[in-house]
């Protein structure tokens, strides 16, 4: 029994030594993480002899929603970009846009702690084509173009995490607002002079949601409100919320509200709702 617990102890030993000095070839995390989703929404409609009445119809609406985010230590350096086009036809009045819009945002943090974190950031706003309105008798009139307007904020402050799925930012911010042709973005018709760009100082807070209510449902929503340090009664108030639920891996179905409170363009809240099954794909 005892040459036998000893042979096995000379195999064993060696095993043990040849494994305790093998080097560890595990790969640390890379710093960059990446997610980039797109998605085709459309619907179509063509009538011949219905004497039911009805008018033809298409529409589509594309999406495109990535995310950089860079950590390492106690450095996170998230990047998000938001691109979305939408056009629809009815009878014969021609292709008219019903969603266009380009949102960019770079924010710094430096975890402190789990709750609290002090950050910088910038966001950019924008759209790609103009925009139109139209009388009773279809007539246009543009409205709005790319960088006309345009935003652009940077803003500095501290974070607060107070769920896992929420966290709200709070801090000091510069916000510019370009204009060429459609000024009534950044004019102040308190004033004789006509503003085409504005440079205004205030407090931002963005309040960032992201919450997996099942495996199938998503909530995300942003709200940002910012104030003019030099008229604090009159704030700008964003909302952008988007409930996604998934049918299956390439189907999706999109629930999207956005309101705009900004007295210098109306006095009167704005709203847009969205509704659209379609195809969705995960780039990476």
């Amino acid at each position: 029994m005892k040459k036998i617990f000893i042979a096995v102890l000379f195999i064993v030993l060696p095993l043990w030594a040849q494994d305790a000095a093998a080097p560890d070839t595990s790969k640390p995390a890379p710093p960059w993480k990446h997610s980039l989703v797109g998605s085709l929404l459309g619907n179509q409609v063509t009538y011949s002899d219905w004497v039911q009445g009805g008018e033809n119809a298409i529409a589509w609406n594309s999406l495109l929603d990535g995310k950089s985010v860079y950590e390492v230590g106690r450095n996170n350096w998230s990047n998000t970009y938001k691109f979305a086009f939408g056009r629809t036809r009815l009878g014969d009045k021609g292709f008219r846009k019903t969603d266009d819009r380009i949102e960019l945002e770079s924010v710094f943090t430096y975890k402190m702690n789990v709750y609290i974190n002090p950050y910088v950031a910038a966001t950019f706003k924008s759209q790609f084509a103009p925009g139109w309105t139209y009388d009773d008798k279809g007539v246009g009139t543009k409205v709005s173009k790319f960088l006309d307007p345009g935003y652009l904020t940077q803003s500095a402050g501290v974070g607060y995490q107070f769920l896992p799925q929420a966290k709200i930012r709070v801090g000091a911010a510069l916000r510019e607002i370009l204009t060429s042709d459609h000024v009534r973005f950044a004019d102040d018709p308190k004033t004789s002079k006509i503003e085409k760009h504005v440079i205004e100082g205030g407090m931002e807070s963005v309040l960032n949601v992201d919450w997996k209510l099942s495996k199938n449902l998503l909530l995300t929503s942003v709200a940002e409100w910012f104030g003019a340090f030099k008229d604090m009664k009159r704030t700008t108030l964003r909302t952008n919320s988007t409930l996604a639920a998934s049918v299956s891996k390439l189907v999706t179905v999109n629930f999207n509200v956005q309101t705009i409170n900004e007295p210098r363009v109306s006095l009167r809240p704005q709203l847009k709702q969205t509704l659209g099954i379609g195809l969705n794909y995960s780039f990476f």
